[in-house]
């Protein structure tokens, strides 16, 4: 009876120690596996929203984007270029510059559909605002002066005498953003009678040395023909040389015997309103153009237009040919054929 006492005594101890065991064992695993949490940080202050940038401080953007391609590896970055001082724009209402187009000249591509119908990249109510036939005193710092009004921005092609002789006026051309192109050396028609493709071929490198000279830099690889005269010669020139070629869908025709002011506008308007968009060709040689530019601009922001700058992607290199022929036709003292960016030559070391 004592030994059955004890036995049963014995047993009712052994399963409790089981009991007790098990849930140690597991309350210890339960611990282990469960997520530790802790208390809530505060969150971050949020940044304050940033400033609107000025009007003619806009982004880049190509006018075809790239293509896709499925499971490609993703390309390194690309080191960071310099970046370069902003202009504040002090027109709150200025009509600024609704985003700029990045131009790849391989080949000599055309725009403007009076010529060329390849490539359609304005949106509606979007222009480009483009400048003939300077630098010249007087006219071209008008229209320098109405476009920054309006903090917007153009394309200019520049006869290349008119900037050897007026080099520091189309320094201020460029100082201010705008892009430079090249429009023959004398302005002559490539298409005349007794022009060979020779002599042609020489007022289209002369005239872009020459605005390379005033500039102390490259220009852009963009040119318009004098009197929109295709030469056909050229053309296919231009495509070896990748040098993009300019027509126009809106001519101001504000070189016309008796043009003015209010002439210019309403001729640019009405085909603009037709149109819905395009490429403006007016004259920074004329002087009705820098009188009637304030008020154009005013009416191009009314109606809701929008500017669209046009920049080249490279720079065009001149002949040196044609650099050194220059040198000699202005009577230039130089001991070298290659001329130097004055950077390279003249720097300050205090101030």
């Amino acid at each position: 009876m004592r030994n059955a006492l004890g036995l049963m005594l014995a047993s009712v101890v052994a399963a409790v120690v089981i009991a007790a065991g098990g849930w140690f064992y597991y309350s210890a695993r339960a611990d282990q596996g469960a997520p530790k949490t802790v208390a809530a940080r505060a969150a971050d202050p949020l940044p304050a929203p940033a400033k609107l940038v000025a009007r003619d401080d806009v982004e880049t953007t190509a006018t075809v984007a790239a293509r896709p391609t499925a499971f490609a590896q993703a390309p390194a970055p690309a080191p960071a270029m310099p970046m370069q001082p902003k202009q504040a724009c002090a027109n709150p209402n200025a009509l600024g510059v609704s985003r700029v187009v990045e131009i790849d000249t391989t080949g000599g591509p055309g725009f403007g559909f009076d010529h060329f119908k390849q490539f359609d990249f304005l949106t509606d109510k979007e222009v480009v605002l483009t400048f003939d036939d300077g630098p010249w005193p007087v006219n071209t710092p008008a229209v320098l002066k109405a476009l920054a009004d309006e903090c917007t921005k153009g394309l200019f092609f520049s006869v290349g005498k008119h900037a050897t002789y007026h080099p520091e006026i189309l320094r201020q051309v460029l100082a201010q953003g705008h892009t430079v192109g090249t429009h023959t050396w004398s302005h002559v028609n490539l298409n005349g009678k007794k022009m060979t493709e020779q002599m042609a071929k020489d007022e289209v490198e002369k005239g872009i040395s020459a605005v390379k000279f005033a500039l102390g830099a490259n220009p852009a690889p963009f040119f318009r023909f004098p009197q929109l005269q295709h030469n056909p010669a050229i053309v296919s020139y231009f495509g070896t040389r990748n040098v993009a070629m300019f027509s126009t869908d809106i001519d101001s025709f504000d070189f016309r015997k008796g043009a003015t002011p209010e002439k210019i506008i309403e001729t640019v308007m009405t085909r603009l309103d037709k149109l819905g968009k395009g490429i403006i060709l007016m004259h920074d040689f004329q002087k009705h153009t820098g009188e009637a530019l304030p008020a154009l601009l005013a009416r191009l922001k009314a109606g809701g237009y929008k500017v669209v700058q046009m920049k080249a992607k490279t720079t065009l290199q001149t002949l040196p040919e044609y650099d050194e022929a220059l040198m000699k036709d202005m009577k230039v003292p130089t001991a070298s054929t290659t001329q130097r960016p004055i950077s390279s030559v003249v720097q300050t070391v205090s101030q």
